[in-house]
């Protein structure tokens, strides 16, 4: 997966890639030369007493110094641009990705999953990518070149890199390996104090009001201990590898240093050559260091890109026709036909045989008790989530053969949950449409009785939101988000249990205003007060998944139990009120 990503998301930047490994090239070969000038300085230089050999051999030296820091300087910042480059693009991709999703896919992941993934997970690819362009490229160029030039200084001492390198390879082997179970446990362990902490924060309310701090606080507690307890079994592993590299280049130095003081005496090698070959063994051995290092970071990665991947290969289950109808015309009449719904692994379909029509000029109402299926239903038709059978059709064409911007361009949706955005009132309003000009935005909020609360507050208009809209209040929430769907003028409305939150003056003089407004759109509403949906041209009934009754209000007092149910125990609640 983890070569499968970088070789798809660096494929745009092979160029600044090559250019890379040039400029590597030349920066360590300049660094491997080095000690050769050095060697030669001791041995020609200083031995001999010739100060002018020595000045002009470290003026060689300097020049092959600026050399090295000027390619390492290039290559360094040329390695970090590509890197954020792959950063920024994955993170697009997933974001792509994730906007394509319907509510299936997203619910498979969890938001909490999906941050991560888009934020920790990229960050780690994304330093392994820039720490492969800053040393993984350099390392087995200075390897192979470091024997090279140790082998130029002197043959006799070849055997203790035999001995030296392949020790600190192993070893170094062996320790990565048992990092990477502890890795993959570790992303996952992240993932779930995202999600407690997202939880905690989002219901912070109900947590104060329950008074459950100490209970929410023991739960983070717990999933902070699990991550701090995994990061410390790899910390511990990690801790590992400086002791080990340490010991290896110290032990081979001092072995070095032994064996070629007995070759020194013998006249077997110079004293510059012995210092050239300590120099490029460490170098060497540095080298294996890096390699390893960056095996280290590797595992990590691949984990992380396993997840990255899974994303990106995800197919959403709304999938676009592939000759799609982009446009149709008239009035926006909305048909559902046998339609039925049911989730992947569940037992029985949510919704089954739904057929209903609703044209334009007319309210259709959804009532039915909790679990009945209403919002599911209300999904279907903006193609949040496919049926699993019967078709959703706008002015008789399947929603699934339609180009999806024609769909979603036709509907204004107000969820159950409605959501603002971080911004202003009015960024708000216009999430709908862009070009509305500040009047359309205020008489959108006289219609959803929003426009006095609004004007109350500091900057009106230009008033702050919080994210999730957290600063107002729950019918605040409802009236500004039934706001930005006036503000979109759709030829379908859906209000998904809209008015839940108003009180029923409110509600009524809201519905008032709705009605010359939406006069020639189809309206679809949800509701669990039977008050707002009294006055509907038509009214479904369902019971577990099904239509038990359609009509208008008075027919269905005397045909369906389930509706006169539903009025008796609203009427009775009201009485004991």
């Amino acid at each position: 997966m983890l070569i499968r990503l970088l070789r798809s998301g660096l494929r745009p930047y092979r160029g600044p890639l090559a250019a890379v490994v040039l400029f590597q090239f030349v920066g360590t070969m300049a660094s491997l030369y080095l000690p050769s000038l050095n060697a030669d300085i001791i041995d020609k230089g200083v031995a001999r007493g010739d100060t002018d050999y020595i000045m002009r051999t470290g003026g060689w030296m300097l020049l092959v110094s600026l050399v090295q820091i000027a390619c390492s300087v290039v290559a360094v910042y040329l390695g970090a641009r590509t890197a954020m480059a792959f950063g920024r693009d994955t993170r697009a991709a997933i974001f792509t990705r994730v906007n394509s999703f319907s509510a299936r896919e997203v619910n498979r992941f969890g938001a909490p999953s999906l941050i991560t993934r888009n934020t920790n997970d990229v960050q780690q690819v994304q330093m392994l990518v820039l720490m492969s362009c800053t040393m993984l490229v350099a390392a087995p160029i200075m390897s192979v070149g470091g024997v090279v030039m140790a082998l130029r200084e002197d043959i006799g001492l070849s055997w203790l890199m035999l001995v030296s390198v392949p020790v600190l390879a192993i070893a170094l082997g062996l320790v990565t390996r048992r990092m990477v179970p502890g890795f993959r446990l570790m992303q996952t362990r992240i993932d779930t104090v995202n999600r407690v902490l997202r939880e905690q924060i989002s219901g912070i309310r109900v947590i104060r009001a329950f008074v459950r701090e100490p209970y929410e606080t023991e739960r983070f507690g717990r999933a902070n201990a699990d991550l701090t307890a995994t990061a410390l079994r790899v910390g511990r592993l990690q801790a590992l590898i400086f002791p080990i590299i340490m010991l290896v280049l110290n032990v081979t130095s001092v072995a070095v240093l032994w064996f070629g003081a007995q070759r020194v005496d013998a006249g077997q090698i110079q004293i510059g050559a012995l210092t050239a070959f300590v120099q490029y063994l460490i170098q060497i051995l540095m080298a294996v260091m890096m390699a390893t290092f960056m095996l280290m970071m590797v595992p990590r990665a691949a984990v992380c890109s396993e997840r990255i991947v899974e994303v990106l290969e995800t197919e959403s289950s709304v999938v676009p026709a592939a000759d799609p109808v982009i446009s149709v015309t008239g009035r926006a009449e909305l048909e559902l036909r046998r339609v039925a719904f049911q989730y992947p692994g569940a037992s029985a379909p949510v919704l089954h045989d739904i057929s209903f029509r609703a044209g334009p000029g007319r309210t259709t109402a959804v009532i039915g008790s909790t679990g009945a299926g209403k919002t599911t239903l209300l999904t279907l038709i903006p193609r949040l989530v496919d049926p699993t059978a019967g078709a959703v059709l706008v002015d008789g064409v399947d929603v699934r053969l339609l180009e999806p911007d024609e769909v979603w361009r036709r509907i204004g949706l107000v969820p159950q949950r409605p959501y603002l955005f971080t911004g202003t009132v009015a960024s708000n309003l216009r999430y709908g449409n862009p070009d509305a000009t500040d009047e359309e935005l205020w008489a959108a909020l006289e219609i959803a009785q929003a426009r006095e609360f609004v004007a109350e507050m500091p900057g009106g208009l230009d008033a702050p939101i919080a994210q999730g809209g957290t600063n107002v209040s729950g019918g605040q929430r409802q009236r500004l988000a039934i706001a930005r769907a006036l503000v979109r003028k759709p030829e379908i409305y859906l209000f998904d249990d809209s008015f839940s939150a108003l009180d029923l003056a409110t509600d009524a003089r809201l519905r008032a205003a709705l009605r010359p407004v939406t006069a020639d759109a189809t309206v679809v509403i949800v509701a669990q007060r039977v008050s707002t949906i009294v006055d509907a041209d038509q009214i479904i009934v369902l019971e577990d998944g099904g239509v038990v009754g359609v009509g208008r209000h008075g027919q269905l007092l005397e045909t369906c139990p389930t509706y006169a149910e539903i009025v008796a125990s609203q009427q009775t609640a009201e009485v004991a009120a």
